[in-house]
C-alpha cells in the first residue's frame, strides 16, 4: 500500500437476526467503507454466545446476492414465467393505487386481500406492519395462523398469557422433556442450557416420531405415532393421579377443576395410550413417574405439537402437567412455550384495529388456494392480492390450487420481497424490500427474555425500501391522512413497547443504541420461578384444569393473528376439560403412511432456500421412510420416490432409515418449487383443514402413499 492509499474505514454495527426463530440472535456486523463484510454472533449476549446458525451465518451473501430484486418490476411475460422489466417507484405506486381504487369501485374493498406473515420478525417490519393500511382500506382481513396459534389458544385457556420458564433456567432442571421439537435444528441456542443441565445430572427425554439430532443426544427417545401426543399426556396424568404422585398442596391452592380432571383421565390408561401412540404402557408409566418425582421437571413444547387434529387439546393436556406435580414451585420447573408473553409490546399501536370497518370478513391464509380458485364462494371474489413477508407458494397447503389461483389473469398481484420467489414469479408488480442490514427495527423474542435493537449497517441497495417505508408510500398514494401512516421509524420504535412497564425499567432506546440488547427487568435465571405461589394470568389466577375461558368463549384465534380483529371468531362449544382428539386422517383414506413436514435444518420456512450455501447444506428434498415401509413398496435408499394423495404429489429422494417410526414418513418443508425435481414440494399434499383450536394447521395429520419413480 502506498502512502497515498487510505486504509478502509471499518466499523462494527449491532444488529439482530430477523428470522422467525425463538433464538433472535444478537449480531455484530462488520462494515468496511460502507459495505458489510461479515456477520457474527455477539459473544457477550448470554443466549447467542457468539454463534450463528447455518441459516444466517453468511447473511452478507444474501444481502449482496446477484439475484436480489433491487428495483420495482412489472411483469412482461405470462404469469409464472418470471419475466419482468424495471419501472420507477412512482409508476409502481400509481399502478397499485389505480388498481386498488378500480377494484374497490367495481367489487368493494373486500375484493383486496393481504397475504403476509413473519418473513421478518421485527416489531416494525414484521407481522403487523401492513395491518393499519389494510384495516383502513377495508380489505379482507387475513387470518395468519401458520405457527403457534392453536397452541396459544390452548395455553392461555389453561395457564394464561404467561412467559413460563426462563429458558436460561433450564440449567436448574432435573428432568427435561423436549416434546415435538428438534431443538438443535430449530432452537439451537437453547441446547447449551439443556446440555449443561444434562451435565449436572438431569435426564433429557425427547418425544418425537423421529430420532433426529436432538433425540440422539437425549438420554431417552420415545418414538411416538404422529398426532397422538395428547393420548400420551392424558395417560401420564392418569398414572400420576392413580399412583398418588400429585403435589396435593399445589393442586389444592393453585388449580381449579381437579376433581373433574380426575374423573376425565380415569379412562385414559397407559394400555389404551399404547394402542394410540405406539409407546409401550410400561414406558408411559416410567415417564409419568420420573416426570412427577424428579423435580424440578420441565417441558419444552415445539411448534409441531399443535399441527394435527387434536393439537389444541394436546397443548391443554400438557399445560396441566406442571401444576399437577408442583413443577412450578422451583426454578427450572414448569412449561416453556413462548417467552414473548413477557414483552410489553404495544400491539394496538402496531395494528390499529379501530381503523377496520366493522363486519369486514376474515379469510384464513391456509384457504388461499381455495379463495383464489373460487371454491370458497367469496362474494366479492378476491381480485387483488398483496404479498409481503411471505411466500405462499411454499408455505400454504394445496400448492397446486395456490398456483392455479395466482395464475388468474384477472387477479392483480403485488409482491414485495428480496428475490423472485415462486410466488413473485406470478406477480404483476414486484417491489424491492430491504434486508435486516439495511433497515432499523426493534425485536422481542419468542425464545428468551432479551429485547434487541437492530441498527442499519449499510444504506439500502438499489431502490429497496423497508416495509414501514413501503406502507408509508402506499398510504400517501391512497390519500390516507391518519397520523399513524406518517410515523417515522423512530416514532414507531418509541411506540413499540410500553416503556413504562416494570419489565422495561432501566431499558431505553438510547441505552439499546449503546448495548444492542438488554434483558427484561425480571429476576435472574437463577431465581425466576414465576408461579411458585400460583399467580397465573387466568380468570381464576390458577391453572385451570377446567378452563373457564373455553367454557365461556369457545374456540378463538388470538386477535394478534388477524389484524386485531375479534369478529367472526370460530366460536362453537369447546369442552372445558382436556380430552383426546385422534388424528383426522387414517389408513381408511387408502393412504397408509402418516407424513410429517417439519422445518428444514438450513432454511427458515422458505427463507434462504434459494441461497447456494444453504442449499448445499440442506441437499435436495428427501422423504425419510422406515426400512419396513420401504421394503413393502420396493423403494431403495437414494432413489427418487413419488409421494402422493388426492390433493397432489411431490418427488423426493428416499432416505431409508430406522430413525423414523414405522408408518410415518418425513419430508422437511421450505424448498422452493422451482428448484425441485417436479416443481412441487411437501405442501402439495398437506391439508387445508384446521386443528381443534385456534385454526391451527394440520400439517402432521396428512396421509400419503409412496412409490418408486
Amino acid at each position: 500500500m502506498t502512502a497515498t492509499e487510505a486504509l478502509p474505514v471499518t466499523t462494527t454495527v449491532r444488529a439482530a437476526c430477523p428470522h422467525d426463530c425463538p433464538d433472535t440472535c444478537a449480531m455484530l456486523v462488520t462494515v468496511a467503507d460502507g459495505r458489510a463484510t461479515e456477520v457474527r454472533g455477539d459473544p457477550e449476549h448470554p443466549f447467542t454466545r457468539g454463534g450463528l446458525c447455518v441459516k444466517v451465518n453468511n447473511y452478507v451473501d444474501k444481502v449482496y446476492s446477484p439475484d436480489r430484486v433491487l428495483h420495482p418490476l412489472r411483469r412482461t411475460g405470462p404469469k409464472g414465467s418470471g419475466r419482468f422489466t424495471r419501472i420507477s417507484w412512482d409508476d409502481a405506486l400509481d399502478e397499485i393505487a389505480s388498481r386498488f381504487r378500480a377494484t374497490i369501485a367495481e367489487h368493494g374493498p373486500e375484493a383486496i386481500m393481504p397475504v403476509s406473515y413473519l418473513g421478518t420478525e421485527g416489531i416494525l417490519n414484521g407481522l403487523n406492519v401492513g395491518d393499519p393500511f389494510f384495516n383502513k382500506l377495508g380489505a379482507t382481513i387475513a387470518e395468519r395462523t401458520y405457527c403457534d396459534s392453536g397452541a396459544c389458544t390452548a395455553y392461555t385457556m389453561t395457564i394464561g398469557a404467561t412467559a413460563g420458564v426462563d429458558p436460561e433456567s433450564l440449567v436448574h432442571s432435573r428432568y427435561i422433556i423436549i416434546w415435538a421439537c428438534n431443538m438443535i435444528s430449530t432452537n439451537l441456542h437453547l441446547w447449551p442450557f439443556v446440555a449443561e443441565a444434562q451435565r449436572r445430572g438431569a435426564k433429557v427425554v425427547v418425544i418425537d416420531p423421529v430420532r433426529h439430532q436432538t433425540a440422539r443426544r437425549a438420554d431417552w427417545h420415545l418414538p411416538i405415532r404422529a398426532g397422538t401426543d395428547g393420548a400420551l399426556a392424558l395417560a401420564m396424568m392418569h398414572v400420576i393421579i392413580e399412583e398418588g404422585l400429585t403435589d396435593d398442596g399445589y393442586v389444592r391452592d393453585h388449580t381449579v377443576g381437579y376433581d373433574e380432571l380426575v374423573e376425565r383421565v380415569r379412562r385414559y390408561t397407559p394400555e389404551w395410550a399404547e394402542t394410540e401412540t405406539g409407546i409401550p404402557a410400561a414406558d408411559i408409566r416410567t415417564l409419568a413417574r420420573e416426570y412427577a418425582t424428579t423435580q424440578p421437571s420441565m417441558i419444552r413444547i415445539g411448534v409441531a405439537i399443535e399441527r394435527h387434529a387434536g393439537g389444541g387439546q394436546t397443548v391443554r393436556s400438557i399445560a396441566c402437567l406442571p401444576a399437577l406435580v408442583g413443577a412450578w414451585r422451583r426454578v427450572g420447573g414448569g412449561l416453556l412455550q413462548l417467552p414473548l408473553w413477557a414483552f410489553p409490546v404495544n400491539w394496538g399501536a402496531l395494528m390499529h384495529p379501530e381503523l377496520a370497518t366493522p363486519g369486514t370478513r376474515v379469510v384464513n391464509q391456509f384457504l388461499l388456494g381455495r379463495a383464489l380458485t373460487g371454491e370458497l364462494g367469496l362474494d366479492p371474489p378476491i381480485t387483488a392480492l398483496m404479498v409481503y413477508n411471505s411466500n405462499p407458494m411454499v408455505v400454504c397447503p394445496e400448492q397446486a390450487k395456490v398456483a392455479a389461483g395466482l395464475a388468474r389473469e384477472d387477479l392483480f398481484t403485488v409482491v414485495s420481497d428480496h428475490f423472485l420467489t415462486d410466488t413473485a414469479r406470478y406477480a404483476d408488480l414486484v417491489l424491492p424490500a430491504t434486508t435486516q442490514l439495511e433497515q432499523p427495527d426493534i425485536m422481542f423474542s419468542w425464545g428468551h427474555f432479551y429485547v434487541s435493537l437492530n441498527t442499519p449497517a449499510i444504506a439500502p441497495l438499489g431502490e429497496a425500501v423497508s416495509n414501514t417505508e413501503l406502507f408509508r408510500r402506499l398510504a400517501a398514494r391512497m390519500g390516507f391522512t391518519e397520523p399513524c401512516f406518517r410515523r417515522t421509524d423512530e416514532e414507531l420504535i418509541a411506540e413499540a413497547f410500553d416503556w413504562s412497564s416494570p419489565v422495561m425499567q432501566g431499558i431505553t432506546v438510547e441505552s439499546l443504541r449503546e448495548t444492542g440488547w438488554a434483558r427484561l427487568n425480571l429476576p435472574s435465571a437463577d431465581e425466576y420461578a414465576p408461579h411458585a405461589e400460583g399467580n397465573f394470568p387466568t380468570p381464576s389466577g390458577k391453572t385451570e384444569f377446567r378452563s373457564s375461558v373455553a367454557a365461556e368463549a369457545g374456540n378463538f384465534v388470538i386477535p394478534l393473528f388477524r389484524q386485531g380483529s375479534n369478529e367472526f371468531q370460530p366460536g362453537g362449544v369447546v369442552d372445558p376439560l382436556p380430552h383426546y382428539v385422534p388424528p383426522r386422517e387414517t389408513a381408511d383414506t387408502g393412504y397408509r403412511l402418516n407424513l410429517v413436514s417439519p422445518k428444514s435444518h438450513a432454511y427458515l420456512n422458505s427463507s434462504a432456500a434459494d441461497q447456494p450455501a444453504q442449499r448445499r447444506v440442506q441437499g435436495e428434498p428427501v422423504v425419510t421412510i422406515h426400512p419396513r415401509d420401504a421394503a413393502e413398496r420396493g423403494i431403495a435408499d437414494g432413489q427418487y420416490a413419488r409421494v402422493f394423495n388426492d390433493r397432489g404429489q411431490f418427488v423426493a429422494l428416499a432416505r431409508v432409515t430406522d430413525e423414523i417410526a414405522p408408518g410415518t414418513v418425513l419430508s422437511p418443508m421450505g424448498a422452493w418449487p422451482k428448484n425441485t425435481k417436479d416443481h412441487s414440494t411437501v405442501n402439495a399434499v398437506n391439508p387445508f383443514v384446521f386443528a381443534d383450536l385456534g385454526n391451527a394447521p394440520t400439517f402432521s395429520d396428512t396421509r400419503v402413499e409412496i412409490e418408486a419413480c
